[in-house]
């Protein structure tokens, strides 16, 4: 049987195994230690913004520690990008507020700065006061039209949240994304672009919100000689484990990237020819995407097959794909929240597949997938 070919599965640099033995040696195993540290440094590093890291447990808690900081409440209002993964907006639940979803515009798929102007000014005609935050999602690592988004967000004095997780190392105007709002999450999930085998990180734009950050990840522990606690806490803290996975995979992370870009060209190459497959790419010089994942549309009127068709092929060929995620305004679960969109989002969930990402597949697997799409 032909071995099968994965999503994106996580490369290891071979640097992770010193760093784990390092805090197995030293019975550094508990949610703090050097390498929690360490890789929180080479993080602030990488970035180079003058931005501060906290390792956490998920980029999901990530989003949760910020939006408590942004002062997020019970009826509050967040609005958030539809067309993205669930846990972009499940933590704006964990709070009591709602989510207002935003659909995206054609070139990114990322939220549509128009839209979201709309967006604004009808919440607030509605409710009578403004949202409370702004989550742009920067989708398979394509970055989002930040410029525009926080020029809204300026005009209307309402700080954004970017959702960086599947983004580290996309550019933006040559500017990294998760720098461009008040606090970005970035995702070290076992699929990401690298791996701390469950993880995820909140950039921070002070030491004091850091050090906030901090504070309510390990449980809200006040200042005292004895476990006193005036306000809810959370057990968000990275392992020190994690987290020498983690820099580890930051010897990795670069050519991770060049990896996965030299995928998407590739496909871009071998996809050209074929009738009704559009290849997601970055609308124009100022966007620099991580290619995190390759993702297609198909129109099926000219390539004869839908985008299902395609996906049950790849799995009968024993190739994993995935269907782009479903817009989160469209999921049972948020069924009572307003949304504002033009239908893109729902067109391009309706035609679009993921295809083979990881840095660890070879030229001759790419091949293979075309060979099936094209088949």
């Amino acid at each position: 049987m032909n071995k099968r070919i994965y999503l994106s599965l996580a490369k290891m640099s071979g640097r992770e195994q010193d760093f784990i033995k390092e805090a197995f040696d030293t019975n550094w195993v508990a949610p703090l230690g050097p390498n929690v540290a360490g890789f929180e440094k080479d993080l602030e590093a990488y970035f180079d913004s003058g931005k501060h890291i906290v390792a956490l447990s998920a980029g999901t808690a990530a989003i949760h520690l910020a939006l408590i900081q942004l002062g997020v409440e019970a009826g509050d209002e967040v609005i958030c990008q539809s067309f993205t993964f669930v846990a972009s907006a499940n933590p704006i639940t964990y709070l009591g507020a709602k989510p207002v979803f935003v659909g995206s515009e054609p070139s990114t798929w990322n939220m549509s700065p128009a839209i979201l102007r709309e967006a604004i000014i009808d919440r607030i005609a509605v409710t009578g006061k403004k949202p409370k935050a702004i989550i742009p999602v920067h989708l398979y690592g394509m970055p989002a039209r930040m410029d525009e988004i926080m020029a809204i967000a300026d005009e209307f004095e309402i700080p954004v949240l970017e959702d960086a997780a599947e983004a580290l190392g996309s550019l933006y105007k040559s500017r990294p994304c998760g720098t461009f709002g008040e606090f970005a999450c970035l995702s070290f999930n076992g699929n990401k672009m690298i791996t701390t085998s469950g993880g995820g990180a909140l950039i921070c734009p002070t030491p004091e919100a850091a050090q906030k950050t901090l504070f309510y990840a390990t449980q809200a522990r006040d200042d005292a000689p004895y476990y006193q606690h005036s306000e809810i806490g959370y057990n968000y803290r990275m392992s020190n484990i994690s987290a020498g996975i983690g820099r580890g995979q930051m010897y990795a992370l670069d050519s991770h990237i060049a990896r996965r870009r030299r995928i998407h060209d590739l496909y871009c190459e071998l996809l050209a020819d074929a009738p009704g497959i559009t290849v997601h790419c970055e609308p124009d010089e100022d966007f620099n995407s991580n290619y995190w994942l390759t993702c297609i549309t198909v129109d099926a009127g000219l390539a004869g097959k839908s985008h299902r068709d395609i996906y049950s092929s790849l799995n009968d060929a024993n190739v994993e794909s995935r269907p782009l995620w479903k817009p989160l305004h469209l999921q049972p679960v948020f069924a009572d929240c307003p949304f504002y969109g033009d239908g893109t989002a729902e067109k391009i969930f309706r035609t679009g597949l993921c295809l083979p990402s990881g840095p660890v597949l070879t030229d001759e697997d790419v091949y293979k997938v075309v060979e099936v799409i094209k088949g």
